[in-house]
């Protein structure tokens, strides 16, 4: 009986200890910059008393956010959940930051704008479980940077309005507010214009379905109507209601129309904007034509009519201004505007469609070549092809918007690309998203100048809604918690484990999101180093195929310095070679040596042209002059998925020198090794 008591005294000991105890892991993501929860529950139920202090308007969407999307008890508690309106909140300058106080009886969040009522709400929904038990405790919460976005391309691909607003509901639950879409394209025109109806009449459709099957082909635009044709546009009632859908969950909807690249399917639906006139020929704008400028000015103004928000995205990158050097119109203006060369004329063409901008009330967003040939006054760089673009505008006072391919582009491979579909790009697994630090080596001025940080779908090989979906989610997860939540809280294994449990909620919620739980991760040879004969050996590059600088991966020591590749030629362990001598290497053992076998391995990834070797040729030699073939291996290269091969010789011999050759195919292209491996 004394045992009894004495068990029963722990037992009640530990309840009272876990009654008061700080909660430190939470299922909330992005992760709140201040959180100290206990193990108490508030129950939101059937009987919780609902006040809303805000505006009428915001105060009918908090509420029918807190109807459909807090889990509630069947039971009948008296508490209440307050969300109030307020001047000011200590420790908070962002009007998207909240203040949430949890006890037992109630729950008070407090913001300065209806979107920090909104944001703290999601914070509130994603504490809540399934029987409605919220932890108590104090949350403080604001965002690191303004812009927090997501890029989704509809021009290679057209996804129905649905599907937007179904994007848009995931983005709001973790905090995002702006969506970049990318409305137009060689591919296709996504809007309609009611001046030019030809844009959706026509450059909207074309023969086959396939981006990649469209671009290298015929590359030809069909009718509306026509039999077969793919394509799609958001008319403007279904512009306006994504945006208000948009604008209900505090999110802003920023179009971008290209210019003065990108645009073969404006150039072919209206060929006199171009420098030849002729359809199906170029990809620019003619900038000497005023008629240009007047049809875009048209175009924009429709655009402005639509979207309330302050920014528009011009595009701006990969003008190859392949005509503007001998149009007379081109060089006309070029003489007239006293300016240097082509680069200058982007810069006069940006900066003019800046100026009409500003004079309707809008800023412009580019991408990173809108700093070739000067800057647009006032203009906000997106910085793509690296950071460097980012950091250059904001050393010139610009925001900046990071977006780097390395980090941020999601149609790359996010597991072993064996087990994935086809994806554009490289490797990129969610931890190395998540690693991303947009002011990582900034001076504080310069920092101030990021704006924020997007996550950018291109969908050339992601036809289908739900593969979309797939390459998003977790890795749009991991922007959202970059833009929002203060870098010394970040913690990749914390994150991953909440990443694990926001993609259970996904998918129970019909999101076809990746499942994290079962990554397969690096390549595994990558973790562990080779041993072998030729480890720290000489080796020695024929003359016309040496290595790309590029992709040197360490120098001459690489292919024998024990270290293999991961899953993405860019990660600096994989060599690269172009030059149409392929590799040719020679080793050089040091000593005769027995030898029983020689491989090496070559990664193919076709869409940036990696190539698997057409022939390898394995040679030895006592005297490193007097080679003798030992294994010549052919191989027919086409155009599959991702793939590795080895190319080995097995066997007995005895030498000092090893020579190596891999040579490219028809298709030329890159080859890519990681280590020449001797037993």
């Amino acid at each position: 009986m004394k045992k009894l008591i004495i068990h029963l005294l722990a037992a009640l000991t530990i309840i009272g200890c876990n009654e008061n105890e700080n909660i430190t892991e939470n299922e909330i993501l992005p992760v709140p910059r201040s959180i100290n929860l206990t193990s108490r529950k508030f129950i939101f139920s059937q009987g919780t008393a609902i006040t809303i202090n805000a505006p009428e308007k915001d105060k009918e969407i908090l509420n029918e956010v807190i109807q459909v999307s807090m889990p509630k008890s069947n039971s009948r508690y008296e508490n209440s959940l307050t969300l109030q309106i307020v001047e000011n909140i200590e420790g908070i300058t962002s009007p998207e930051g909240y203040n949430a106080t949890i006890d037992k009886e109630s729950i008070t969040i407090k913001g300065t704008s209806s979107a920090g009522l909104f944001y703290g709400l999601q914070t509130l929904i994603q504490m809540t479980d399934k029987d409605g038990n919220i932890p108590t405790g104090t949350i403080t919460d604001e965002p690191e940077f303004t812009y927090r976005g997501m890029m989704l391309d509809v021009s290679r691909h057209f996804f129905g309005k649905e599907f937007i607003k179904k994007q848009i509901d995931a983005m709001a639950r973790f905090k995002m507010n702006r969506l970049h879409l990318h409305l137009t394209d060689a591919a296709g025109w996504r809007i309609e214009i009611k001046r030019y109806p030809r844009l959706t009449q026509f450059a909207a459709w074309r023969k086959p379905a396939e981006w990649k099957d469209w671009w290298f082909g015929k590359r030809m635009y069909v009718e509306e109507g026509t039999e077969d044709a793919y394509g799609g546009y958001y008319t403007q009632e279904d512009i306006c209601e994504i945006v208000a859908y948009a604008e209900s969950r505090h999110i802003t909807i920023i179009p971008e129309i290209e210019m003065p690249a990108h645009s073969e399917e404006v150039l072919t639906a209206y060929p006199e904007l171009s420098c030849t006139h002729e359809p199906y020929k170029q990809a620019d704008f003619c900038v000497g034509n005023e008629k240009s400028f007047e049809f875009l000015e048209n175009v924009l103004t429709e655009i402005f009519e639509l979207f309330p928000s302050e920014y528009i995205h011009i595009g701006g990158d990969e003008a190859g201004k392949m005509s503007w050097g001998s149009c007379p119109l081109c060089q006309k203006r070029m003489k007239e505007e006293s300016l240097a060369g082509t680069e200058e004329l982007q810069s006069y063409f940006i900066k003019r469609i800046e100026k009409f901008a500003n004079s309707r009330g809008r800023q412009i967003i580019g991408w990173d070549e809108i700093l070739e040939g000067g800057l647009a006054p006032n203009a906000t760089v997106m910085s793509w092809r690296g950071t460097e673009g980012g950091i250059a505008a904001a050393a010139k006072g610009h925001k900046a918007i990071m977006v780097p391919g390395g980090y941020c582009y999601l149609d790359s491979y996010q597991d072993a690309p064996l087990t994935q579909p086809m994806a554009f790009g490289p490797y990129l697994p969610l931890e190395k998203v998540y690693s991303y630090n947009p002011t990582a080596g900034l001076e504080e001025e310069q920092a101030k100048m990021i704006y924020g940080i997007q996550g950018n779908l291109w969908t050339e090989y992601i036809p289908e809604e739900e593969f979309v979906e797939y390459m998003l989610y977790p890795r749009m997860l991991a922007i959202a918690e970059i833009g929002w939540s203060n870098p010394t809280e970040r913690n990749y294994n914390k994150f991953k484990k909440r990443a694990i449990t926001a993609v259970d909620k996904l998918r129970s919620d019909g999101y076809n999101a990746f499942d994290l739980k079962n990554e397969q991760g690096e390549r595994g040879e990558s973790l562990t180093p080779a041993k072998h004969l030729a480890i720290g050996k000489k080796v020695t590059y024929a003359t016309g195929a040496e290595y790309n600088s590029k992709y040197n991966a360490g120098g001459d020591t690489a292919l024998v310095d024990g270290v293999r590749g991961g899953w993405t030629y860019i990660d600096r362990k994989w060599q690269g070679f172009i030059k149409r001598g392929g590799v040719d290497v020679t080793i050089d053992l040091g000593e005769k040596q027995k030898i029983k076998s020689i491989e090496a391995e070559f990664m193919q990834m076709p869409i940036p042209e990696v190539w698997l070797p057409a022939e390898v040729v394995i040679s030895i030699s006592d005297n490193n002059a007097d080679f003798t073939e030992i294994a010549r291996i052919v191989h027919k290269v086409t155009d599959e998925n991702f793939s590795l091969k080895t190319y080995s010789w097995q066997g007995r011999c005895n030498a000092r020198y090893v020579r190596y050759r891999a040579k490219q195919g028809a298709k030329g292209g890159w080859l890519f090794t990681d280590e020449i491996i001797i037993k």
